[in-house]
């Protein structure tokens, strides 16, 4: 099969066009559909095109409205089969919100698009895999979020994509401890022994270790993927060992959806500097995740 991709420019202010422009310049097995403002997607080499009205200036709420729809139509043909699975570059939220868009991320705004269902974030390169079990929200708010049956959720819905969407029989996961030294006995709270080794056992997933050591061993293939607690532990492991590499991935949804590893660089947008290696990498894992999801198991030895 030839996967069909959505993409999606992203923010017209940021880097969205030129990574995208740049990542489509070497062949790419794939049915690409670009989606965004008119007058963008006109200037790319892709099969299909979607309009979704034209760029005009610099305005953040023209710019929030255009991307936003840009995602929503390219859900909706993923949702209807129109295409495989699908790539968003980088967005501004504060954009998206003043345009009326408010979530807090793709990942979340996708899941209510798709009805509600659970949905996970992963951060992917080479041999680490990163799932948070909390995405955008404060430091402060994290420990009540953090309860067995979330981390249970994450887990399941992980486990599932690993194998539909990676071909990985029995994948093994780890979970990253919440506290330093994974609490230390509850020396430095007790997070690790009342949620997380309870759901480490439920999932039958290693753990909980302690950050400073359980993505190396991620990255030397001991697990499949590592559930981090929060936002910052699992985002940082992830550039530090792969930035301009890593992939995005919302899993759970009935389709794989990915993104580059970055944001909308506002700063350099327009300059002719962007590395677009993260929104190539991005397009090459929807192909491959498209493929095994249509295979669910059968391509795989």
């Amino acid at each position: 099969m030839t996967p069909r991709i959505a993409v999606t420019l992203g923010d017209p202010r940021g880097v969205g066009p030129e990574v995208t422009a740049g990542a489509l310049v070497a062949d790419l097995p794939a049915d690409i559909t670009l989606v965004g403002p008119e007058n963008l997607i006109a200037e790319l080499p892709a099969a299909h095109r979607v309009s979704v009205g034209t760029w005009h200036g610099s305005d953040a709420v023209e710019a929030g409205r255009l991307a936003g729809h840009a995602i929503e139509r390219a859900a909706r043909m993923a949702l209807d089969g129109e295409v495989d699975a699908m790539v968003t570059a980088p967005v501004e939220k504060r954009a998206l919100h003043r345009a009326g868009f408010r979530y807090p991320g793709h990942t979340e705004w996708l899941a209510e698009l798709a009805g509600g269902v659970d949905v996970a974030m992963m951060l992917a390169a080479d041999s680490l895999r990163v799932v948070l079990v909390t995405t955008h929200v404060a430091l402060r708010d994290v420990p009540a979020l953090v309860t067995a049956d979330r981390v249970i959720r994450t887990g399941r819905t992980t486990v599932t994509a690993l194998r539909e969407w990676w071909g990985i029989a029995e994948p093994r996961l780890a979970l990253c401890a919440l506290n330093p030294h994974a609490g230390e006995g509850g020396l430095f709270g007790d997070e690790e022994a009342r949620v997380l080794e309870p759901a480490a056992q439920v999932l039958g997933a290693a753990g909980p270790f302690p950050a400073d050591t359980v993505f190396l061993r991620a990255m030397r293939g001991e697990f499949d993927a590592v559930l981090a607690p929060y936002h910052d532990v699992g985002m940082t492991a992830i550039k530090m060992a792969s930035f301009g590499r890593a992939v995005n991935i919302t899993l759970g949804l009935p389709f794989p959806r990915t993104s580059p590893d970055h944001g909308t660089a506002f700063d350099i947008a327009g300059k002719g500097v962007a590395d677009s290696s993260s929104m190539r990498a991005a397009l090459e894992l929807a192909v491959t995740l498209a493929r095994n999801n249509e295979c669910q198991g059968e391509c795989h030895e």
